[in-house]
């Protein structure tokens, strides 16, 4: 049992420093972030079973973020909103600059996907409160299993659920990001 916790741990690692050497012949030093989590400490902060088919540097990113504060226009550790920690996660991790607003990243950056075929990565778009029905005011990334990160009012960025009743009765659509 412990030799197959190992096995992967050490296969991402292989597959992270893979991802990151060239094909050139001057051989290149790679060193892992210090803030790199591993696959079974983020398998507990998402509460998903993680596989070499999943984005591990999209789950990393997210875990440096888990628990920062709301803060409408905030765009750092001491606050961010759900628009503009999306935009932060997809540079960081894709290199794609979106919209500033989930409004604008619906209508300028996605296709619309509906929720039976989100793909890890995907946004997901609510209409929470008052306002024009078609028009989003919320976002978050697709992670699987029906869960996505996002920044809540309430309780900073988190991790959810589609299926909470919250998110069921506010669901707008899925986005898959254009030229990804």
């Amino acid at each position: 049992m412990i030799h197959k916790k190992y096995n992967l741990f050490f296969f991402w690692i292989l597959l992270f420093v893979l991802t990151f050497t060239s094909c050139g012949s001057k051989k290149q030093r790679v060193a892992l972030p210090a803030d790199f989590k591993g696959p079974k400490e983020l398998s507990r902060l998402y509460g998903v079973r993680l596989t070499p088919d999943d984005n591990i540097f999209l789950y990393n990113e997210g875990a440096k973020w888990l628990g920062v504060p709301h803060r409408m226009g905030g765009l750092t550790k001491k606050g961010v909103d759900c628009s503009g920690f999306v935009a932060i996660v997809f540079r960081e991790v894709y290199g794609k600059q979106l919209a500033r607003s989930s409004a604008d990243m619906l209508k300028h950056n996605c296709k619309k996907v509906n929720r039976a075929n989100l793909k890890e990565g995907d946004l997901v778009f609510f209409r929470t409160g008052k306002g024009r029905k078609k028009v989003p005011n919320h976002v978050g990334i697709y992670l699987k299993n029906g869960k996505f990160i996002h920044t809540s009012t309430s309780s900073g960025v988190i991790v959810s659920s589609l299926s909470e009743p919250y998110y069921v009765r506010s669901w707008l659509t899925g986005g898959r990001v254009k030229n990804l």
